[in-house]
């Protein structure tokens, strides 16, 4: 999941003001036409981003001004509710031009918003540094105890945003108050920076392989076709005659992971395992010293507010509350997992050496292509053959379907709702009773630009108006999905699916909502429990029950064979233990940049860093030249400082919960009732308050190590 800028502004609606020009008015700031007011894609230019975000900026102004302005005593209605009505004009705005930054890599957009960051980040302080704002909020909280009329959400609210202001300076004096603000929009400039210099290098020629038809050997036909079509956009594109004899693969997911996976040639999977593991890594796009002063800033934020370390602040609203407990988590599983991925691993260089000769040396480029050839021999299955039965328009009415079986949720494809890409399809989505949940927009296929990897995000979130009146959310998912060759069907790999179920989950929790505050709706959770909902829906992957509504072979038309589906249960839990020990790495390596206790030396040799700090876990030796923390985005430009640990501690989560549905059935009407209620309780309930209701007790590791095999 992906949430742009920050989780203040993150979260709110559109604004209504006029743009300057001869006679045109702004489609993102006039009321919107389309229908359900979705956003008018269709009608605006980059220019209209740019100036919907000033004129938001300005309404949110007035409405904080009216808040403290206010002569009435504090109250929860016109200081907390208030408060959270507020700036819903600035927040669509917001949204819009950062999610079509990431999803277009647009260079116009792209400079808008390094443009209009630094005044957010100053809009932001200046309201959670707001003295007069401050003592109304502390106001209504010091009388917390005395407002009995309040309901469980109010109290939670009330709760979440005194929190929101005390952990964000509001209890700043003189210089440090200065000093913080200063420190915020620095630190904001430098997170939208980390994540275009991301962006940018991608594009990068220097991330280019281009390789000849005699060195294809072992990549399937699709793969090769796919490379071959890349080949040819690229030299068009350049001007540059194009002969037919080159194709091209790149460090974006949909090229890369094959080719590391199917590329007899070692010496080019050295190779482009290298322009991907040194992304950002010198060049005019390095982030060395960017992520320094990232870590830096947020060392020095940490210490005026009190804390001796960043991961200290930043997890005391988390289910794990401190470092303490996610190193105590990440220990754990490092103890269970470590032997047997050394095992995994010493099973693949043997099997390798049998054809490499007994000085082979397994090696990271290795790994995808001799697990994958040791797995096809133990268990007969590959990747590839099970493509055939999930093409793409199958695989969305199935994935769809999983929320209907589960929710009675249907979905409505609508071509007149407009979108920011012609790659782009909306539905509009209604629940068990017909009624209109919201809209969901599916952005599936790469393209040049676009920011790697998957997500969700939103356009508008679900709340409730004065009226009681329910505001229905404008979720988005985005994927790099491989786009279809000369006409072809889209034919995906398990792991896409995987990754389309993944960012699904997160899509009906946005949707899901039910919460009369944006500030606590949809996926505005703890960070380390909304990968719950995501991670939740990749354990019906496997299950035959739910493969057979619509895995069917797209020339045939046949069901997935049994035996198909066996193979690749059973091959599930191979490299199981390899995997848990590479997520840990990242979490290892999250953990070190936001417990440092004194600030990284601008000397400071990064490689010699991250080495350190996964050396607990480290299944390879360090490839000198590589490391993943220049273009580590999750932590230095996204929402996970801190917070990496999240994926698996979410999977103990979600390993549990499906647990429970393994016991009555995987589409059990009564379970998955409960389970839609964690969805639609979004933040007004504690997490481990949500969790004890559904399951009866509190999570624990075994159904996931049970799950991977380490545990029988």
């Amino acid at each position: 999941m992906k949430k742009t800028l920050t989780t203040a502004i993150a979260s709110i609606m559109l604004i209504t003001a006029n743009t300057e020009g001869a006679g045109r008015s702004n489609p993102l700031i006039e009321p919107s036409k389309a229908p359900y007011g979705a956003v008018a894609f269709d009608k605006a230019i980059p220019a209209d981003y740019e100036a919907a975000v000033m004129a938001g900026l300005e309404s949110h102004r007035r409405e904080i001004a009216a808040i403290t302005d206010n002569t009435e005593p504090p109250t929860f209605a016109n200081t907390i509710a208030a408060l959270d009505r507020s700036g819903s004009q600035l927040g669509q705005a917001v949204l819009a031009l950062s999610n079509l930054e990431a999803a277009l890599g647009d260079t116009v957009l792209m400079n808008i918003m390094t443009k209009v960051t630094p005044l957010l980040s100053e809009h932001e302080a200046n309201q959670l540094l707001n003295e007069k704002l401050w003592q109304r909020v502390k106001s209504v909280y010091d009388q917390r105890d005395q407002l009995t009329d309040l309901t469980p959400e109010q109290k939670r609210l009330l709760s979440e945003t005194y929190l929101s202001f005390a952990e964000n300076g509001a209890n700043l004096k003189g210089k440090d108050r200065e000093r913080y603000r200063q420190l915020n929009s620095e630190l904001s400039d430098l997170t939208v920076l980390f994540g275009q210099n991301v962006a940018n290098d991608m594009k990068n020629p220097d991330r280019r392989l281009w390789v000849t038809a005699d060195r294809l050997g072992g990549l399937p036909e699709s793969i090769k076709e796919a490379a071959r079509t890349e080949a040819a956009e690229v030299l068009a594109a350049e001007g540059k005659t194009d002969d037919g004899s080159l194709y091209l693969f790149t460090v974006y997911f949909p090229s890369l992971s094959p080719f590391l996976k199917y590329a007899d040639d070692r010496e080019l999977r050295e190779e482009l395992y290298r322009k991907n593991a040194s992304r950002n890594l010198g060049g005019e796009f390095d982030n060395t010293q960017v992520l320094k002063d990232i870590a830096n800033i947020r060392l020095e934020i940490a210490n005026l507010l009190g804390k001796e370390t960043f991961a200290d602040y930043h997890l005391t609203r988390t289910m794990a509350q401190n470092p303490e407990k996610v190193m105590e988590f990440l220990e754990q599983l490092r103890e269970a997992y470590s032997e047997p991925a050394k095992a995994e691993l010493a099973e693949i260089e043997t099997f390798a050496q049998q054809t490499e000769g007994p000085n082979f040396k397994l090696m990271p480029w290795d790994y995808s292509y001799w697990s994958d050839k040791l797995k096809n021999e133990r268990y007969a299955f590959n990747d590839e053959d099970m493509k055939p039965y999930f093409e793409l328009e199958n695989t969305i009415k199935g994935v769809f379907g999983l929320a209907t079986k589960l929710y009675g949720y249907t979905f409505k494809p609508n071509k007149s709702i407009p979108v920011y890409h012609p790659d782009v399809m909306a539905y509009e989505v209604y629940d068990a009773d017909n009624k209109l949940l919201g809209l969901l927009y599916a952005d599936f296929f790469y393209r040049p630009g676009k920011s790697p990897g998957a997500w969700m995000t939103s356009f508008r979130d679900e709340t409730k108006n004065d009226k009681g009146e329910r505001e229905m959310p404008f979720i988005s998912i985005v994927c790099n999905f491989s786009k279809p060759v000369g006409g072809q069907e889209v034919l995906l790999t398990p792991y896409e699916v995987e990754t389309f179920l993944h960012e699904f989950g997160h899509a009906l929790h946005g949707l899901s909502a039910q919460a009369t505050y944006s500030t606590l709706s949809g996926t505005n959770v703890y960070h380390d429990f909304v990968e719950l909902f995501s991670q939740f829906n990749e354990n019906y992957l496997p299950e035959q029950e739910f493969l057979d509504g619509f895995a069917r072979h797209y020339k045939t038309g046949k069901k997935m064979p049994k035996e198909l589906l066996d193979k690749f249960v059973r091959s599930q839990q191979f490299g199981a233990a390899y995997a848990c020990m590479r997520q840990l790495g990242f979490g290892y390596l999250d953990m070190a940049y936001h417990t440092i206790k004194t600030p990284l030396r601008a000397s400071e040799d990064i490689e010699v860093f991250e080495a350190k700090a996964q050396d607990p876990v480290r299944m390879f030796e360090a490839v000198e030249g590589t490391m993943s923390s220049p273009s580590f985005g999750h932590i230095f430009s996204g929402g996970y400082a801190a917070g990496y640990y999240g994926y698996k501690w979410s999977e103990a989560l979600d390993a549990d919960a499906f647990a429970a549905f393994k016991e009555k059935g995987i589409f059990d009407k009564e379970t998955a009732k409960k389970f839609q209620k964690m969805l639609q309780a979004g933040g007004t309930v504690a997490p481990m308050e949500l969790y004890l209701t559904f399951r009866g007790k509190e999570p624990s590791v075994d159904a996931m190590m049970r799950r991977d095999g380490i545990k029988k």
